[in-house]
């Protein structure tokens, strides 16, 4: 008796005009976003975008004068679902003209792809804060890549005061950890890393710029990104900023246009 006069009651609220009034409304809402979403070609869902050429393809002579040492994988199953990208390269280089004494002459590059970035990008100051390491530095640092090495497409470039030719000013983001497990030289020296992202076309030097990036982006089907991360961790002398941001300077001249031209998708 108690069930019948309950379903009694839900079916006269049901019936009441406000709830089949608001139950109208939210089906235009609905049809008229639908509509409206097909009308100016606006995308909610994205489909994958892959990458030109694999990142593990990239040609070596191109990287000159950077020579590969090493070919780093990551083994570890947890680690790499983690990522959240099979598309990375974790290479060891050497700069050649770089004494062999120096702490910038090898460094780790550590570039990753996601061609259906629906998660928040990760970023070294948490990532090597969640694997044991302090953060002691955090600065925004400004590099200038000559024009002449980017497609002749893009529009923001702006004049260097005292640079011969024209270059495009790309911010990134520079980094100071420290070890905090005793034991070995690598957890207790400080080391720097520096990092930027590559978003649809675009550079930002955060998380919250690679969002603002991705989020612009509901006009188009498909949305990228791709973060390039330089991490100086093979010596036991740590590189001073002057010198890691004049390192990480260099090989950004040579590496990004490898990256636009041969790996990242025409935007």
């Amino acid at each position: 008796m108690k069930l019948t006069d309950e379903k009694l009651r839900l079916k006269n609220i049901y019936l009441q005009p406000a709830f089949l009034i608001c139950v109208a409304v939210l089906a235009i809402s609905a049809g008229g976003m639908s509509a409206a979403i097909k009308k100016f070609g606006i995308y909610l869902e994205k489909v994958p975008l892959p990458l030109k050429k694999p990142l593990e393809l990239m040609d070596q002579s191109n990287l000159a004068p950077y020579k590969v040492v090493a070919k780093k994988k990551i083994d570890n199953k947890d680690v790499l679902e983690s990522l959240g990208t099979q598309d990375y390269i974790q290479w060891l280089l050497e700069d050649t003209e770089v004494a062999d004494n120096n702490p910038i002459r090898k460094f780790m590059l550590f570039v990753t792809y996601y061609d259906l970035p629906d998660r928040v990008p990760h970023v070294p100051e948490e990532c090597y804060v969640g694997g044991g390491y302090q953060k002691v530095a955090s600065d925004n640092v400004m590099f200038e890549v000559k024009k002449s090495v980017y497609p002749a497409n893009q529009d923001n470039y702006s004049r260097a005061k005292g640079h011969k030719d024209d270059v495009r000013k790309i911010e990134g983001k520079y980094l100071v950890f420290t070890g905090t497990q005793p034991g070995h030289w690598w957890n207790s020296s400080k080391f720097p890393v520096l990092y930027l992202f590559h978003v649809n076309g675009t550079y930002a030097s955060s998380r919250e710029k690679a969002r603002l990036a991705l989020n612009r982006n509901i006009f188009r089907k498909s949305s990228y990104f791709c973060k390039i991360e330089i991490i100086f961790n093979q010596s036991n002398v740590s590189p001073t900023k002057a010198e890691a941001v004049a390192s990480a300077h260099k090989l950004l001249d040579v590496i990004l246009p490898v990256l636009e031209k041969e790996h990242l998708p025409d935007w």
